[in-house]
């Protein structure tokens, strides 16, 4: 029997990116629902090559038609829409940030603590919400998971260096626009960045929280210890690059246990999700150019810390808009489908 699917915030990058994504894996869908604000509504969006899909106002659509929805369409609109999804019966997978530290909503990356759906699910009061994690710390806890396991990580301390996509489409569209104006030297405009990204990076994604950390980092710390371990202590700057797909991360981590390259080479390159592209040459490694489009998550560069002890540093890099959002949030949908899971 085939699911009824919807798609929230389907005329965005992410929301077609969901909709490539359930096409490309043959998701077990028997109807597809585009939905968007009405103002997108009568739009057309492409699921997978042949079809086409004209976009429904999300204010009016009933959602008891459905079984699952992908929402991706902001936090403000999962706030509105989400809850009354869930309460009609439908399963609801939401990219944004409205739900993800509710104590009573599984937060999950599906190589790592697949578990969590069926035990939160029990006891979320019929809300039926799952959170999907924020882009930057999904690929991360892609790759701690197998590294934890076998050594205890007691400490990280992550850079990101994330792209212009990570913002949406209209960021999209300022570094695409501005470099291209400065190029026939017209005046820089800022819309959605605080500073000119073109030729630049930013230091500074979120808004800044009291004690000096932007939400941005602040997320990956609390995120990291809901998905993994709350006993990790996580610290992050995170950077808005010029770079359109493809999230990056230096990542240093200190364990509890012994490590040795060698090790931590083996756990990675047999690590679900995970590809270990690593010579010490160049183009031994793996940039957001070739990342983008692809669903794994690349290591390289790692190496061993010897200004700690049990200290281990790699280079990590992934597509944000697939297993950031869209493929982790279809990836959801199919554990859900493997383990029987009904919001009804």
């Amino acid at each position: 029997m085939g699911y009824q699917v919807a798609v929230v915030g389907a005329t965005g990058a992410v929301g077609r990116e969901m909709l490539q994504t359930l096409a490309e894996r043959n998701f077990p869908a028997d109807k597809v629902y585009a939905l968007a604000s009405s103002k997108s509504s009568g739009q057309e969006v492409s699921y997978g090559e042949k079809d086409i899909l004209t976009v429904e106002p999300l204010d009016k659509f009933d959602f008891s038609k459905t079984d699952i929805a992908l929402f991706s369409a902001g936090g403000d609109t999962a706030k509105a829409h989400a809850p009354r999804a869930g309460q009609a019966g439908c399963l609801v997978i939401d990219n944004s940030s409205a739900f993800r530290m509710d104590d009573d909503v599984p937060l999950v990356v599906p190589e790592v603590n697949p578990d969590s759906i069926s035990s939160c699910l029990l006891k979320n009061n019929g809300r039926n919400i799952i959170a999907n994690p924020n882009c930057s710390t999904s690929q991360l806890v892609v790759a701690l998971k197998p590294l934890h396991d076998a050594f205890s990580i007691k400490r990280v301390v992550v850079s990101t260096y994330q792209a212009v996509s990570g913002a949406g489409r209209p960021a999209m569209d300022e570094l695409f626009n501005q470099t291209k104006g400065i190029f026939v030297n017209d005046a820089v405009q800022t819309e959605i960045f605080t500073k000119q990204i073109a030729f630049n990076v930013i230091p500074h994604i979120d808004v800044f929280l009291d004690d000096g950390f932007t939400k941005e980092e602040w997320k990956m710390s609390a995120e990291t210890k809901k998905i993994l371990d709350p006993s990790i202590e996580l610290v992050a700057h995170c950077v808005r690059v010029p770079v359109f797909v493809g999230h990056s991360e230096a990542v240093f981590i200190e364990s509890n246990k012994p490590m040795t390259e060698k090790k931590v080479r083996n756990l990675l390159s047999n690590a679900s999700g995970v590809v270990v592209v690593d010579h010490r040459a160049n183009e031994g490694y793996v940039t957001p150019h070739e990342a983008a489009g692809e669903d794994a998550v690349y290591i390289s560069r790692i190496r061993q810390d010897p200004t700690v002890e049990n200290g281990m540093v790699f280079w990590c890099v992934s597509d944000n808009l697939r297993k950031g959002a869209a493929l982790n949030s279809v990836q959801i949908a199919e554990l859900l489908v493997a383990r029987n899971i009904s919001g009804r």
